[in-house]
């Protein structure tokens, strides 16, 4: 007993184009997408958002993380997982790409990431609570708060007496930003995240690792930990990194955390991405999926 090429559904085929109720021919397929009426495997997207990273002292305090949301893997804070997206065919949703921020005169926070109603918050400056805070400097300096279920604060400053003073280490969405101790080494970076979204395991919004006063004997660098910043170093491209607590007490000017990252990952047959003008992007399959990296900018997403 022979069949038409087909799939198993719930309507009845129509014209009686194959022997059993329920059996599509490919034929009437075609038929049914081009009017409309076949609804086809629902598109569902995991993202990863990942905010700018803060900006360091330079002389002292490593930048922040940016903040770090995922729905896969792990997600920043020790947060659980967010909620997979199903988004509407033909609709536009938000996307923001966060840049780093600057280490210039003290440092700033890094830029907020977004996708459609997710935000991840900016990597926090020296002392300055974001999506990781910032490292504290100097003696008892308290470093910045994180944002919860995005990543961790900064550490803690301290002097050796009577120089040079230390900075806490940038917190990471992996783990908190190490204190400088009194002995005279400067705080560790807070650990970064590993996600796998693309299909390799990459570690991404670590924090920077804490300086000190150069001009005074004594004092060195914390501890780079895994996926943070070296001191001394800005933060990479698209990672969220905070930069990297200096050594120059004769400088007004850091290092710059690492911009941001938004990436998005859903099944390739289930549908095609239209991204927007004002976004930079790339795209590559990984297995079943089609993977969507955003660099940079701002503007809207679609799928069809």
């Amino acid at each position: 007993m022979r069949s038409n090429s087909g799939i198993i559904g719930a309507k009845k085929t129509p014209n009686g184009e194959t022997n059993f109720s329920g059996l599509w021919s490919l034929k009437n397929q075609q038929v049914e997408k081009g009017a409309s009426n076949w609804t086809g495997i629902p598109v569902t997207v995991d993202y990863l958002v990942v905010a700018g990273g803060g900006g360091s002292l330079a002389y002292g305090s490593g930048g922040g993380a940016g903040g770090l949301r995922s729905t896969v893997t792990a997600t920043g804070g020790g947060g659980s997982l967010e909620s997979i997206f199903s988004p509407v065919l033909g609709t536009t949703y938000t996307v923001q790409v966060g840049g780093g921020g600057t280490g210039v005169n003290g440092g700033a926070n890094g830029g907020n990431s977004v996708f459609n109603t997710i935000t991840s918050t900016g990597g926090g400056k020296p002392a300055t609570a974001g999506g990781s805070g910032g490292g504290g400097h100097d003696t008892n300096g308290a470093g910045g708060a994180g944002t919860a279920n995005q990543g961790y604060a900064g550490g803690t400053g301290a002097r050796k007496s009577p120089e040079p003073s230390l900075g806490g280490g940038g917190g990471g969405a992996g783990g908190v930003g190490g204190n400088a101790s009194a002995g005279g080494q400067a705080g560790s970076s807070g650990l970064g995240l590993q996600v796998a979204i693309t299909g390799t395991s990459t570690y991404y919004a670590g924090g920077g690792v804490g300086g000190f006063d150069g001009r005074f004997a004594g004092g060195s660098y914390g501890t780079q930990n895994a996926g943070g910043t070296a001191g001394g170093t800005a933060g990479t491209a698209n990672t969220g990194n905070g930069g990297g607590g200096g050594n120059d007490g004769n400088s007004a000017n850091g290092y710059a955390g690492g911009s941001g990252v938004v990436i998005l990952s859903f099944p390739t047959a289930s549908g095609t991405i239209t991204v927007g003008a004002g976004l930079t992007s790339s795209s590559t399959t990984s297995g079943a999926n089609t993977v969507v990296t955003l660099t940079a900018g701002s503007g809207n997403v679609s799928w069809a």
